[in-house]
């Protein structure tokens, strides 16, 4: 036809239902919530002849990580390991070979050689006599008796005053305790004691109290300061401090101090008293020198007092790193497996000596004393070194430690 075309032309195609699928935008995903960008698998879409061919599926934002598998071990790998083990075995028999000069070095070097043979005399000396003595000051039934009475500090009067004969039996039999120069302590006022420690016990702190009421001229009372550790040692904590021990603290040694009274000062802590046997009558670090800022706010003076017998009071296995020490290998120093605690609760009959040094006498600076690091750190410092080489001097001088 003319005017006409001959193609025909194509259907208008239909408009979509804006609630079908196709005709949906698509969704935008949400920062950090999309499955797919977080390395999800994409699922697969089921298909009709209705619907559209699916989108191919979207590429990972990372793809994952193929890890190696281990490599099969080879055949020859017994093989190579033999020439390692005969080395280690060789180095091995050769240290048991040294072993036993090297234990006769140690031993004659520390003075363990006689120990076992002064131990054995001691105690076929002094067991004949412990029966009587204990028998006379041991009372189960008066001590375990409850408190009636507690000072400001815990301590129990009347406890304090039945354990007496047992203290006393310890302290002049069992330890046969000699004391030196105690009259440098004040007779009165306020007075600082710095002591050495050692023990997992607290031996040397009923020790010094003892020695103060018992042998000083004006029979002062002393009152120990034990940290944290000590006196929440089960048994053993609340015991010392119904005897008289009291909790460290700035505020309780302000308080005693001001009523004019002595206190007894620890300064390494529990710490030295962990210290392993070869770092016996080596004094540790004296923490921030607490007792340094109470002389300077107070003025009372600091009385040095070396305490030697403390140290062998306790059985060596009762520290770290004694079987350490004992076989010449360091590494067995660090198993807390090979102390055994609970041996520190009897005491070894060592002799003890206690020696008071000439009081250092601080200037009284008021509370910004406590404050001027230097002059604390000085101080610390000064009686750190009186002490040390008190100790040194009172080492060397003794001829046996149980004799």
């Amino acid at each position: 036809m003319a005017g006409g075309s001959s193609r025909r032309k194509a259907p208008k195609s239909r408009p979509r239902d804006k609630g079908s699928p196709a005709a949906r935008p698509a969704a935008r995903s949400v920062l950090g919530n999309d499955p797919f960008a977080r390395g999800a698998a994409p699922r697969a879409l089921s298909q009709t002849p209705a619907e559209p061919a699916p989108a191919p599926p979207l590429r990972r934002a990372a793809e994952p990580i193929e890890l190696a598998s281990p490599p099969l071990p080879r055949a020859d790998g017994a093989a190579s390991t033999r020439p390692r083990l005969a080395e280690v075995e060789r180095r091995l028999e050769a240290a048991l070979d040294g072993a036993e000069e090297r234990l006769t070095e140690l031993a004659a070097r520390s003075g363990l050689r006689s120990v076992g043979v002064e131990l054995r005399d001691a105690l076929a000396r002094l067991l004949p006599g412990v029966q009587p003595r204990l028998e006379a000051a041991l009372d189960l039934a008066r001590l375990l008796e409850p408190p009636v009475r507690l000072d400001r500090h815990g301590m129990d009067p009347r406890f304090a005053e039945r354990a007496s004969p047992l203290v006393e039996t310890l302290y002049s039999f069992w330890w046969r305790t000699r004391v030196r120069d105690v009259e440098r302590v004040p007779g009165a006022g306020a007075a600082i004691v710095v002591a050495n420690h050692a023990g997992l016990i607290p031996w040397d702190a009923l020790v010094l109290r003892h020695a103060l009421r018992r042998d000083h001229p004006a029979h002062r009372d002393l009152r120990p300061l034990l940290d944290d550790r000590e006196v929440e040692l089960p048994w053993v904590g609340s015991l010392a401090v119904r005897l008289g021990a009291v909790r460290s603290s700035p505020e309780a040694a302000q308080a005693i101090l001001g009523a004019g009274g002595i206190v007894g000062v620890f300064p390494e802590g529990s710490a030295g008293a962990r210290k392993p046997w070869r770092d016996r009558y080596r004094i540790q670090r004296f923490g921030r020198g607490g007792f340094a800022k109470l002389a300077l706010r107070t003025g009372a003076p600091i009385v040095p007092c070396a305490i030697v017998g403390s140290e062998e009071a306790s059985p060596g296995i009762s520290r770290a790193g004694w079987l350490a020490d004992l076989l010449g290998i360091p590494l067995l120093s660090a198993s807390a497996a090979l102390r055994f605690g609970p041996a520190a609760v009897l005491p070894m009959p060592a002799k003890w000596t206690l020696r008071f040094g000439e009081p250092i006498l601080p200037e009284e600076r008021g509370r910004a004393a406590g404050e001027d690091a230097p002059l604390v750190n000085a101080l610390t410092e000064r009686v750190r070194a009186t002490l040390q080489a008190m100790l040194d001097e009172d080492v060397a001088a003794r001829s046996s430690v149980f004799l």
